[in-house]
């Protein structure tokens, strides 16, 4: 026969929210590589300063 064990309720609502992870996040697991990081974050601060253009600008620059 297989062994019993017990969870507390805190480590069963983790293994679900981690399988649940697991299962619908394509990316789950997947690490950032520093490269991008560092670019993400570059974009967030221009962002916060005001730099950078709009989504809708991009489209136009780019003919979509």
């Amino acid at each position: 026969m297989g062994k019993n064990f017990v969870l507390e309720r805190e480590e069963l609502k983790l293994l679900i929210k981690e399988a649940l992870e697991e299962c619908f996040d394509p990316d789950y697991g997947l690490e950032i590589r520093p490269e991008l990081f560092e670019l993400l974050k570059q974009s967030s601060k221009e962002k916060e300063e005001g730099r950078g253009i709009s989504l809708k600008e991009a489209r136009e620059f780019l003919g979509l």
